[in-house]
């Protein structure tokens, strides 16, 4: 961790195929034809930002999974890509905190995942009450990893995130 902080972005999901229209196994749910195209696109606006991290971390369930996949493509980030478990079903700040301590030498991780999972882990990290959008990306900063807690730094809508 550079001067002590780890940056944490999660991102949410990008726009998954319907549930009431979707009758195989909800883990296998996967992006909608317009839910990936936005996520590329907020790839492409991240990676004019200048953005990087060290790692992508991906909960196991298919829509995250192409989230995760298409943002690490736009941004040159393959190699980092893993699936996590702990970001799947009964994530929350236990899990959060095994993640953390598992990569104590990363200065940026980026956390691809769910709802109501994220907005839950943010605030307890942090106090700040948020909603995580589809396609959504927060950045906590976390300066101690043993009794994690953070400062929201920014949180940028789906919207933001397509600009370009």
């Amino acid at each position: 961790m550079t001067g002590g902080v780890l940056h944490v972005y999660f991102l949410r999901h990008g726009v998954a195929e319907r549930r009431s229209e979707w009758s195989a196994d909800d883990d296998e749910r996967p992006l909608t034809a317009a839910g990936r195209e936005a996520v590329r696109s907020a790839g492409a606006t991240l990676m004019k930002l200048g953005f990087t991290a060290d790692a992508v971390l991906t909960s196991p369930l298919t829509r995250a999974r192409q989230t995760a996949e298409i943002v690490a493509g736009e941004l040159g980030l393959q190699a980092v890509l893993q699936d996590e478990p702990r970001l799947g079903h009964g994530f929350g700040l236990s899990q959060l905190a095994s993640i953390l301590a598992d990569n104590r030498s990363a200065d940026a991780l980026v956390l691809v995942g769910h709802e109501p999972d994220f907005s839950l882990a943010i605030e307890t990290l942090t106090g700040a009450r948020v909603v995580m959008k589809k396609g959504g990306l927060a950045r906590v900063d976390v300066d101690d990893l043993d009794a994690p807690s953070g400062r929201l730094v920014w949180l940028l809508p789906p919207k933001v995130l397509n600009l370009w």
